[in-house]
């Protein structure tokens, strides 16, 4: 019996024109295809999914869009396939060839759907307002505009940890640990581990390290004495200027990232490729002559 047609959102509200061109040729080679359905497209404004029934999302862009792309989609998570036409693109691995290469695979369901950790992060003001927002990859203190250290304290489920002095702290989820919270030196933690790392930036005490804990506890954070300029950022997308006494929570989201894989697909091989995990240099050397001695190194 076949299978019903492949109902897709598409999502490429980058308005560089290599986004955008490449959505004009993907629309093209969809329009091409049977057996499949576009549901809805935003090429400009965010588009409201809320009604609209879809077996997956493909985004076009590079990771950042796929953040933008999972808070759009809120308490509704579908599965989301990224076509990168960023730069290193974990998250939004796929190139739009290897999506029409792959597309008879994808019409016919042969995907993996992984669900990875979201959080919510409340911002709770001393003048008792909140606002929450989802995210996917991390949390920021930024000492930013301020243009000093800043101090800031660190709770985990009402538990005092310590006193970060520096440019700021991330708490990160696995899938954003190989963004900020890499670049400051944090760990690498396997996408589907249900886990938040704890980093700070530039840290005034050597002794200071990152710290991984469980996806179910609160992880609390105040800037007791906070200058003008210091902003929490959430994804590198929203900012929020912070005042003394503000908090933000950092929890478990109630719902989950999902992430669709094309087969064969490999953490580790994703690792090795993005990052140049390739060892040694290995040096091409030319032919050797009668006496073994090499005659052209390359």
């Amino acid at each position: 019996m076949p299978l019903p047609p492949l109902r897709l959102i598409v999502l490429a509200r980058d308005q560089s024109p290599h986004v955008q061109d490449a959505w004009r040729e993907m629309a093209d080679y969809l329009d091409r295809q049977g057996g499949v359905e576009l549901v809805g497209t935003a090429t400009c404004d965010d588009l409201d999914v809320e009604g609209l029934a879809a077996d997956l999302v493909v985004v076009l862009g590079g990771d950042g869009a796929i953040l933008r792309a999972c808070r759009q989609l809120g308490r509704r998570q579908l599965p989301i396939l990224g076509l990168n036409l960023g730069r290193l693109g974990f998250l939004a691995d796929l190139s739009p060839e290897e999506f029409r290469e792959k597309f008879d695979v994808i019409r016919e369901r042969h995907f993996t759907v992984v669900e990875h950790l979201m959080y919510e992060a409340t911002l709770r003001r001393a003048d008792g307002s909140t606002e929450s927002h989802l995210g996917l990859n991390e949390v920021a203190i930024l000492a930013g505009g301020s243009l000093r250290m800043i101090d800031v304290e660190l709770q985990i489920d009402g538990a005092d940890v310590t006193t970060y002095s520096g440019d700021g702290v991330i708490v990160s989820t696995p899938v954003g640990s190989t963004a900020h919270n890499l670049s400051a030196g944090g760990p690498i933690l396997r996408q589907d581990l249900q886990a938040f790392v704890v980093t700070p930036i530039c840290p005034h005490t050597l002794t200071v390290r990152p710290v991984v804990d469980d996806a179910d506890c609160v992880f609390s954070l105040r800037v007791p004495n906070a200058p003008a300029g210091v902003t929490g950022q959430i994804d590198g997308q929203i900012a929020l200027p912070l005042a003394g006494d503000d908090v933000i929570e950092v929890r478990r989201a109630d719902v989950a990232f999902q992430l669709a894989r094309i087969p064969p697909h490999s953490f580790y091989g994703t690792l090795h490729r993005k990052l140049g995990w390739d060892g040694q240099p290995r040096y091409r050397r030319g032919p050797r002559d009668e006496s073994g001695h090499v005659t052209d190194e390359g």
